[in-house]
């Protein structure tokens, strides 16, 4: 999941954010089905399958965390 962001310096002596999300939010439930659909993670899956559950979850975990930090920095007060 790659989330779609611009940052525009000149922004800031406007005393605007310069971070903007483009990217809607995921569909989550989603996530493990498409990570399914990389032949890399499918082939971990096959190897050792406990496992790539595990990390999956991880994955998972991490990309929301990710998401929810784009989320909090287009959020952020940048008036001067």
């Amino acid at each position: 999941y790659w989330h779609l962001w611009r940052y525009n310096h000149a922004l800031i002596e406007e005393g605007k954010n310069p971070f903007s999300l483009d990217s809607k939010e995921p569909n989550w439930a989603d996530f493990h089905d498409f990570l399914l659909g990389e032949v890399r993670y499918l082939s971990v899956k096959k190897a050792y399958p406990n496992e790539a559950e595990e990390l999956f979850a991880e994955a998972q975990r991490m990309a929301q965390l990710r998401y929810k930090s784009y989320v909090r920095k287009t959020q952020e007060n940048w008036e001067n």
